[in-house]
């Protein structure tokens, strides 16, 4: 069973979208629970999101797109 990787909701204010600034592990990687996955960049602070689970990293949104609030940007199988 795959687990999300979302973009946090509760981190800011003002910013209703971010940017994916880059991918820290490729499509296809293992990955490990807790690892940094992917960097995001909001208006005035870039953010790094943890792998939620172990396993193999599923890329949905690449590296420069523009993403809300709660999007599924990829995912762990």
């Amino acid at each position: 069973m795959a687990t999300d990787i979302v973009i946090p909701s509760d981190l800011w204010e003002e910013d209703e979208e971010t940017v994916i600034t880059g991918w820290l592990a490729d499509d296809g990687a293992t990955v490990e629970e807790g690892a940094l996955v992917v960097e995001i960049m909001t208006a005035k602070v870039q953010y790094e999101i943890n792998a939620p689970a172990s396993g193999i990293l599923r890329i949905k949104e690449e590296a420069d797109a523009v993403v809300p609030k709660g999007a599924v940007i990829g995912s762990v199988e």
